[in-house]
């Protein structure tokens, strides 16, 4: 007498199932023009980010080119004790952590800041300008921001130091000062990736119910009060997307930008974690080390981004997943 709703509990799953499977194959026979589309995409991340994945392994080896990865000696976790154990490890984590903290805190909000001013720009020829000049320093190669800011900071005929000099003060040397590393990338940073930056922002903005402004306006709101009420409000879920994604590369740091800036005199505050499996990795050939140090990296970043998803999903209704 039991067996008999489970049979017919089976089949109803079996159908549903058969159902669903059904009406997924028709969405994407619908759809099989952007699946086509698509499909370049879907090759390139399979080819040059999931199939070097397989190298992972070497952090778990004493690897050797003329061995191959199949090859080498298994030591297991021993190069990330190395790594724990190296002399370096703690101010590689310290700056990096405090590089891209300092980005959360002052590079961050300026693109939302930056996105909610522009919102309330009526002049439309106005407000394309203001977007192509905020847009363009994104477009300027890395080597040739570094350069510009070398000949503005250089203590002999540099902008900032001529300023200093006209008004009594000393020259300078930023380049060379550890302590003026970090606000340097900062301001850097803010000057390239502002107006680039603002763009998820102002489409986001884009999809306001106008309706909405004109309410509030007839009922005697102000400008920055409709930005507080309507504005803010409106694009919160992409600020806790773009928050959540910003934390989760907490310990991620481009090394291109470091290397071009950082000297030798600087290296106690410009050395982290990406520039040190730069040196180890391709200057000195420890391919496992410096594979095992990316783990690491990449392992702390994954537990941040849940952590603070899950952390979002109980205060919020936005998360990632």
């Amino acid at each position: 007498m039991f067996r008999l709703p489970q049979l017919t509990i089976k089949n109803k799953s079996n159908t549903s199932l058969k159902g669903r499977f059904k009406n997924l194959m028709a969405q994407i026979y619908k759809t099989r023009y952007l699946q086509l589309l698509a499909l370049p995409g879907l090759i390139y991340f399979a080819v040059f980010q999931y199939v070097p994945m397989y190298g992972v392994l070497m952090a778990f080896q004493n690897y050797k080119i003329r061995d191959g990865i199949w090859g080498s000696k298994w030591v297991w976790f021993d190069q990330f004790l190395k790594f724990f154990k190296h002399p370096y490890f703690w101010r590689l984590i310290r700056n990096t952590v405090l590089i891209n903290v300092y980005q959360l805190i002052f590079v961050f909000p300026i693109p939302i800041i930056f996105a909610l001013l522009l919102n309330e720009i009526r002049n439309r020829h106005y407000k394309r300008i203001v977007q192509t000049v905020s847009y363009l320093p994104h477009f300027i190669s890395m080597p040739a921001i570094i350069g510009m800011m070398v000949m503005m900071l250089s203590p002999n005929g540099g902008m900032v130091n001529n300023i200093i000099k006209a008004l009594g003060g000393e020259p300078i040397y930023f380049l060379t000062e550890p302590g003026w590393f970090r606000p340097l990338y900062i301001l850097s940073d803010i000057w390239t990736s502002t107006g680039w930056s603002a763009i998820i922002y102002i489409a986001a903005l884009s999809g306001v119910n106008q309706e909405l402004y004109e309410s509030a306006t007839i009922d005697g709101a102000k400008r920055w009060q409709r930005m507080i009420h309507i504005s803010v409000p409106a694009i919160s879920p992409t600020i806790i997307i773009m928050l959540l994604l910003s934390i989760g590369k907490l310990l991620s740091l481009g090394a291109e930008k470091v290397l071009l800036l950082q000297t030798p005199l600087t290296y106690e505050t410009s050395e982290v974690i990406s520039t040190f499996v730069y040196q180890r990795g391709l200057v000195y050939s420890e391919y496992s080390f410096s594979t095992a140090v990316s783990v690491f990296n990449s392992v702390i970043n994954i537990i941040l981004l849940y952590i603070a998803n899950s952390v979002t999903r109980r205060i919020t209704e936005t998360s990632l997943w």
